[in-house]
């Protein structure tokens, strides 16, 4: 597999119950690297922004008041098979479904409030680390 990096966000649920350090050593047990990193509580705006893919779908009022109701940890995660390799530790969207020993089986409140976002595809990975972080934000 090829070298490559993926987004991720460590959401507001879970950095008010302070899971971040527990999150990034399951992402980088995994073999994924940090390379970018930043804390920061997204406006309204740029939540509304950053999901506008979701515009028209009936949950993305409520999915963008809650990624704007407290900090965030954006990242750029790097390792051959990045953005499967974040998918899998993850795990389902629906933490009911999550295989055992991932984040959102670990950590996740419910389906909205389930800890972490990873980006799905390359072009979509592309696109959301050009939203959070310019390159020489990222270090390797």
């Amino acid at each position: 597999m090829a070298i490559e990096r993926t987004f991720s966000i460590i959401k507001p649920d879970a950095t008010a119950r302070n899971l971040t350090g527990k999150i990034v050593a399951r992402l980088e047990g995994a073999g994924l690297k940090v390379v970018a990193q930043k804390r920061l509580r997204m406006t309204r705006a740029v939540a509304e922004g950053f999901y506008a893919v979701h515009r028209e779908r009936p949950f993305f009022n409520d999915l963008c008041a809650f990624m704007s109701s407290g900090p965030v940890v954006v990242q750029v995660l790097e390792g051959e098979g990045a953005i499967a390799r974040n998918r899998e530790v993850m795990g389902a969207t629906d933490p009911k479904k999550a295989a055992p020993g991932t984040i959102r089986a670990e950590f996740a409140e419910n389906i909205e409030r389930n800890s972490v976002h990873g980006s799905d595809a390359p072009e979509t990975a592309a696109q959301e680390i050009a939203y959070f972080f310019s390159a020489i934000e990222i270090v390797g």
